[in-house]
């Protein structure tokens, strides 16, 4: 999926939850952050592009163990330990990214190293992932409205 259907996604998440919550200065933040983190694998990507982030490109491959609930889950447990305040924007906004690239043909490896393959039938930039888009915008604004009036 594109960076503009994580993003959004993320959005739809964040709304979706931030009546359920006490804290909720930094959770859009965190969500959003998380819904972008796992493509930091790819060059190609909004924050692949960061030189500072070009490390996790050379151990890693695209669409391999960053695209996994195994390190989804590791890093936050592991938030959980230190920072627990932080491990539920990031595994929603992470898990969030993992499922929309599910639905791609390109798909994941949710159970990394396992060999499982999660894949779907949209192809990135479709007229069908537009449309999923589109929709996602309309549910944003619908959430919205009913969150904030």
């Amino acid at each position: 999926m594109l960076v503009r259907t994580h993003f959004l996604f993320g959005i739809v998440l964040a709304l979706f939850f931030l009546p359920l919550l006490t804290h909720v200065v930094w959770f859009i933040p965190l969500v959003l952050f998380a819904s972008l983190l796992p493509d930091v694998d790819s060059m190609h990507s909004l924050l692949g592009r960061s030189i500072w982030l070009r490390p996790f490109q050379w151990l890693t491959k695209h669409r391999g163990f960053l695209h996994s609930l195994t390190f989804a889950l590791i890093v936050s447990f592991l938030l959980v330990l230190f920072f627990p305040i932080v491990a539920f924007p990031f595994f929603l906004g992470y898990a969030g990214h993992l499922l929309l690239d599910a639905f791609t043909v390109e798909g994941i490896r949710p159970l990394w190293p396992t060999d499982q393959e999660w894949k779907g039938s949209i192809t990135t930039g479709s007229s069908l992932e537009t449309g999923f888009f589109y929709g996602l915008v309309l549910l944003s604004l619908g959430l919205g409205v009913i969150r904030f009036f």
